[in-house]
């Protein structure tokens, strides 16, 4: 792909399917849906406004695989068959606005809090810190078939495909830092044992659903024991693979310097492009709230953006930003009344006071 990518051009996965530009709605958690983990009326709303607003690519938030892997009160779940009417409706109506739809597969592990799953947490070491037990090797077994299962069930949903999610501290995160996972099994000690419950799940999914299917893996490169080169070296054996169509890297930041080369003058995002993609799509995240910053980062050469908390200000941030390419999103505070015209519901709106500064008093 050329410097300079036009953000309302389209791009061709892999896999043969196309988004009609290059934003795509970060999987953001919300906590609107109902506790058995079906879809609310406030969740349905939020995502399909912004797939009317121009999303290309619209994610639904962390839907988890097993029900010890919730991580948050009012989660969407993709964890049983019982659940899917609301993923066939939601995934229709994001389609019908010319979006991709795309469940995030996701499991907390030592992250899924006691009060939300009445038990001890798991991971793959014991962790006191965090009230979590290790998993057995059949409870290993069965999370990665959980996750498969979750990706046929998407499929079956309507889907166009699924996200693993790998990053920010969740299960395969806390499987992939040498820091948490203390395992001295097949799942342990080298970065090749560390890795391999992602890549079994990576590969049985691809098995399950075929090659016209979409799938992406999200990874983030700092935090939670994570070290730039080790993901480095995993984006590019999941580059190798042939298994993918897009690699999503949360950057927290795309634009500082790298913690662990703090003598370098790269950023992380230089830091992912030098990376060989291959057939593999790139997406971003990490403070991209205007236009300038999407210019910015699709000047690099990274395939599509993705975005969140200008998503959140406008449903049609893609919209404003084709057509004023130096658009700015509203400022912060914002009202309740301005954030519920945006799509929000009350619970989501309770948890966006956690953003300093976000939610007006």
């Amino acid at each position: 792909m050329s410097i300079g990518i036009n953000p309302n051009s389209s791009l061709e996965f892999n896999c043969g399917l196309k988004m009609k530009n290059r934003f795509m709605l970060a999987p953001l958690t919300n906590q609107q849906s109902h506790e058995n983990g079906s879809l609310s009326e406030n969740e349905f709303r939020w995502l399909t406004m912004r797939a009317k607003g121009g999303f290309g690519l619209v994610m639904t938030c962390a839907s988890h695989v097993q029900e010890i892997g919730k991580g948050f009160s009012g989660q969407l779940g993709i964890l049983s068959d019982s659940l899917m009417e609301g993923h066939k409706r939601l995934a229709q109506e994001i389609k019908s606005h010319g979006s991709l739809a795309v469940a995030q597969l996701h499991h907390a592990g030592m992250r899924s809090p006691f009060d939300v799953i009445k038990q001890k947490a798991v991971c793959p070491s014991n962790s006191e810190k965090h009230n979590a037990r290790a998993l057995t090797l059949d409870e290993i077994h069965q999370l990665r078939d959980d996750f498969i299962a979750s990706a046929i069930r998407a499929k079956k949903s309507g889907y166009d495909g699924v996200e693993v999610h790998g990053a920010h501290g969740y299960i395969l995160t806390q499987f992939l830092s040498s820091k948490i996972n203390q395992r001295t099994d097949d799942y342990g000690g080298t970065l090749q044992n560390r890795s391999r419950l992602l890549f079994e799940i990576v590969e049985g999914i691809r098995h399950a659903c075929g090659n016209e299917f979409l799938l992406g893996v999200r990874l983030s490169p700092e935090r939670f024991g994570m070290k730039l080169t080790e993901i480095k070296t995993l984006g590019q054996q999941l580059i190798d693979g042939s298994k993918i169509d897009f690699l999503d890297f949360s950057l927290w930041d795309c634009f500082k310097k790298a913690e662990e080369f703090p003598d370098s003058n790269l950023s992380l995002l230089e830091h992912i492009f030098q990376l060989d993609r291959k057939n593999v799509k790139f997406t971003v995240a990490g403070n991209i709230r205007n236009g300038n910053d999407v210019k910015r980062v699709l000047y690099t050469g990274i395939d599509f953006v993705t975005i969140g908390r200008s998503g959140i200000l406008h449903h049609d941030f893609p919209l404003k930003v084709m057509e004023n390419p130096n658009f700015q999103p509203i400022e912060n505070p914002v009202t309740e009344a301005y954030l519920k015209s945006e799509g929000l519901g009350n619970k989501f709106i309770d948890y966006m006071r956690r953003w300093e500064g976000f939610v007006k008093s």
